[in-house]
């Protein structure tokens, strides 16, 4: 069986860290979110794997390249420009001959989510539950049928929702696309109107199903991801460090004397620790990082080649690459309110988030829920309790 891997949208939502990627090539755990999807299928013997690609496609691409390195085989189809996730769909036409599996790219799944639809039947919607359903499409199931799908519902109508993954035919493409021709529509949208001619079946979720929607979801992503397991050092760990717990450590890394770290933690290839650094659980660092003495970070996600000079302290926050935070920085956590395309959310603990390449001075204060665009820069002992947009300049 063949699947086809919906990967060409941005998530703009996800700004500022889809800047210079896609949603799906955002590092949570050990690895970006898309590879994720390509193990959990390869792990079901699913290795014919066709990815859509569009928005900075290049990422996906040389990661991935021909899937040989994860024990696949990938193509990639290109749908130019994003006109939903139905028009995606049909950019992959061209190489489906038989029943396939469609999965969206950007969630955290593993073997046992993609097994759930490898033994199913066509057509087929995968299905789960929800706390936040209003997030999503909200299904309604009759007798094992999916009669219903309500994207995003004001009002409380169940908590069964889409997963965006699907077992379908062949011969339905001609009908979606007959629906989609235009663009613009999500399958979901297709899906609905094809529901009176069509038997949906509905199959419920027992594997792992992990979205990220907005900036803050991926903290809870990455805690997931790091789940828990045994230790593994191929760094250089000093005499005085204390590691406790569920905690890797790659090739080249130094840490150094004084250095706690309670897992599950990751720290990627080349980085710099301590001396006197405290790491606590579901935090993930990625390659290139320098964590300088005194430094306290817990529950974030920092990605590559990040400098946290002396004596910073970073807490429930997203930091992205080639952020550096001057000598005693502070992203502590705590309730905020925060405002994304134009929606206020409330969250009852939050650090900051912080894009690609900005700096910030010494002794500066991130309040909780303060996103910070990609490149900006801002001085020393400045307290930052707004948003700011790709490359502000704070005096």
């Amino acid at each position: 069986m063949k699947a086809v891997v919906l990967a060409a949208g941005e998530g703009t939502r996800l700004r500022p860290f889809t800047v210079s990627r896609p949603k799906v090539m955002i590092p949570v755990g050990k690895r970006p979110i898309l590879e994720y999807v390509v193990r959990a299928l390869v792990e079901n013997d699913i290795t014919d794997i066709v990815i859509v690609v569009g928005y900075k496609k290049e990422r996906i691409m040389s990661h991935f390249e021909d899937g040989h390195r994860f024990g696949a085989r990938i193509q990639y189809a290109f749908q130019e420009r994003q006109l939903g996730t139905a028009h995606a769909l049909l950019a992959a036409a061209d190489y489906i001959d038989d029943e396939f599996l469609l999965v969206a790219g950007d969630n955290i799944i593993d073997g046992r989510t993609v097994r759930d639809l490898v033994l199913g039947s066509a057509p087929a919607m995968l299905v789960t539950k929800s706390d936040i359903p209003s997030k999503y499409g909200v299904i309604q199931v009759t007798k094992g049928n999916v009669v219903s799908i309500v994207e995003k519902p004001e009002e409380d109508i169940g908590n069964v929702i889409n997963t965006g993954m699907y077992r379908f035919n062949p011969d339905m493409m001609d009908d979606m696309g007959n629906l989609a021709s235009d663009g613009g529509l999500g399958i979901t949208n297709v899906l609905q109107r094809m529901l009176p001619k069509l038997q949906l079946r509905a199959i419920s979720s027992t594997g792992r199903w992990i979205d990220a929607v907005y900036p803050w979801d991926l903290i809870g992503l990455n805690a997931v991801a790091l789940g828990s397991g045994g230790q593994s050092i191929a760094g250089n760990v000093e005499s005085g460090v204390t590691l406790k717990g569920a905690v890797e450590i790659g090739e080249g890394t130094r840490v150094r004397s004084g250095t706690y770290i309670q897992g599950p933690v990751f720290i990627g290839e080349g980085c710099d620790i301590g001396p006197n650094v405290t790491i606590f659980p579901s935090t993930r660092i990625g390659d290139g990082s320098q964590i300088e003495p005194f430094t306290f970070i817990s529950q974030s996600v920092i990605m590559d080649n990040v400098i946290l000079n002396s004596h910073v302290h970073v807490s429930h926050s997203v930091i992205d690459d080639g952020v550096r935070l001057g000598p005693g920085c502070s992203a502590p956590s705590g309730q905020a309110f925060t405002k994304v395309e134009n929606e206020m959310f409330k969250l009852d603990e939050i650090g900051a988030l912080v894009g690609e390449n900005t700096a910030v001075g010494s002794g500066t204060v991130l309040y909780p829920g303060c996103i910070i665009g990609a490149g900006c820069r801002i001085s020393p002992q400045t307290r930052i309790r707004d948003n700011l947009e790709n490359r502000s300049v704070v005096y």
